[in-house]
């Protein structure tokens, strides 16, 4: 069991070190306990997310800069900075930077469940059926992508 802990986790700092590359984008882990989970994100143009679903967490991403194009529940929706974006368990969401600079955030997700081991495992990982298939062994399912992609 992961129990919360009090402090401070410094600017720049991050849980054992870890700095993870995801699918080109950069994801520094700040916090864990088996209630939640967060993390710091830089995501540079062009990068995404593809349309998943958590079956067991809620997600939040708060915009730091940048703009996300996000596809929420099958409805487009657009998310800047200052806003805060709230993903509830089972609902598709996929996050998308259209934009031509990068996009900074803070993710949490609640509880934490294997998240952070499936980001261990696809730290690097370039192939994207690879990151599917490990994916959905810690309880991420993605999407088929749409017809004609």
């Amino acid at each position: 069991m992961m129990e919360l802990t009090a402090g401070i986790t410094a600017s720049g700092e991050s849980i054992d070190g870890n700095v993870w590359n995801i699918l080109g984008q950069t994801y520094i882990p700040k916090q864990i306990s088996d209630s939640s989970f967060s993390w710091h994100a830089k995501f540079p143009p062009g990068t995404f997310v593809p349309p998943h679903i958590h079956p067991n967490q809620d997600e939040f991403i708060y915009m730091l800069d940048g703009r996300f194009d996000l596809v929420l529940g099958g409805e487009e929706v657009v998310a800047n900075g200052g806003d805060l974006i709230r993903l509830p368990r089972k609902i598709p969401h996929g996050i998308f930077n259209k934009s031509d600079s990068d996009v900074t955030c803070f993710f949490w997700v609640t509880p934490t469940g294997k998240l952070y081991d499936l980001f261990q495992k696809i730290h690097n990982v370039g192939d994207p059926e690879e990151v599917v298939r490990i994916a959905a062994a810690h309880e991420i399912d993605f999407l088929p992508p749409p017809a004609g992609a």
